[in-house]
């Protein structure tokens, strides 16, 4: 274990993370680590390595092992309403579900005849449906597939009935990137890395969006912008950026930031309370223990 500190902003971090923080390394030696994704009743962690076109998995019981490679350059993961794995991939640039006998099948690919950039981070809503971020990340060297990009613009999608026809929800963003709802649903959050903030959209019945606004930007020194984003069960917004893990209250102050050992990219919650945090950071993945419980990805 090792400490590392916190910076708080507003008394009210005490009582969403604590005073301070104990990091626990339980994986290193990747090349860049993202995507976490908790189990709970297989109590595993799954995380993407891009550059290495691993998929690997970690148990208390069993370490770390491999769970799929090749695996496309995997990113943001996520469990589907029937607890179906759908990953966005930067080497096919298609967002992905493995049915229950294995079976890969894709879920989006194209929009209008162009290939999506290269699926980014994805959830799923509480009726079944799949929203994703497209930048063109997965097009670079070392995170993907160095290719000219088709799309004319970085979208915010919802996956459609045709894998070639997702539903285009937002084209103004520069760099959508992670993505989370509000605990009631009636809202969603994404990011937008390049231009450091958070914006929020209203949920139509459709599965449609409105609104847009920006709700919170991540300030501060050090290295980092928004990138993975989650809720916990009160209501805190968990946004990383400058100098580490930015925590929002849900009236978007900003409490504080947890600063990460390496620069980090995403991160999950996980055990049986759900009172770890699991974080892709760089080479290495790590564990904390924080006061408020998260939520389940499924």
């Amino acid at each position: 274990m090792t400490a590392s500190p916190v910076s708080i902003r507003d008394p009210r971090f005490t009582q969403v993370v604590g005073n301070r923080v104990e990091f626990e390394r339980i994986a290193t030696g990747c090349l860049f680590t993202e995507g976490p994704l908790w189990h709970p009743a297989g109590r595993y962690l799954l995380w993407s390595d891009m550059p290495g076109d691993h998929l690997r998995r970690w148990s208390a019981t069993d370490g770390v092992t491999t769970f799929r490679k090749p695996c496309n350059k995997s990113n943001g993961l996520t469990w589907d309403r029937e607890g179906r794995l759908v990953a966005c991939e930067h080497a096919s640039s298609q967002v992905s579900r493995t049915e229950a006998r294995g079976q890969i099948v894709p879920l989006a690919t194209h929009f209008q005849g162009k290939q999506l950039n290269s699926p980014n981070d994805v959830v799923c809503s509480a009726d079944g449906g799949i929203y994703f971020s497209d930048p063109p990340y997965g097009r670079a060297e070392f995170y993907g597939v160095p290719r000219p990009q088709e799309l004319a613009f970085q979208g915010l999608f919802r996956v459609g009935p045709d894998p070639k026809s997702p539903v285009l929800l937002a084209d103004d963003f520069d760099r959508p990137n992670g993505l989370c709802f509000s605990l009631d649903g009636r809202r969603l959050f994404v990011n937008d890395t390049a231009r450091q903030h958070i914006r929020v959209f209203d949920m139509k019945g459709d599965g449609g969006l409105t609104g847009g606004k920006v709700w919170a930007a991540t300030t501060g020194e050090g290295k980092g912008a928004p990138d993975g984003m989650k809720i916990d069960s009160k209501g805190h917004v968990y946004c990383t950026g400058p100098g580490g893990i930015h925590v929002f209250s849900p009236e978007a102050v900003c409490l504080g930031v947890i600063h990460v050992p390496e620069s980090v990219a995403n991160f999950a919650w996980g055990d049986a309370d759900y009172q770890s945090l699991y974080i892709t950071a760089s080479t290495s993945v790590y564990r904390i223990r924080v006061a408020t419980p998260g939520l389940p990805a499924l």
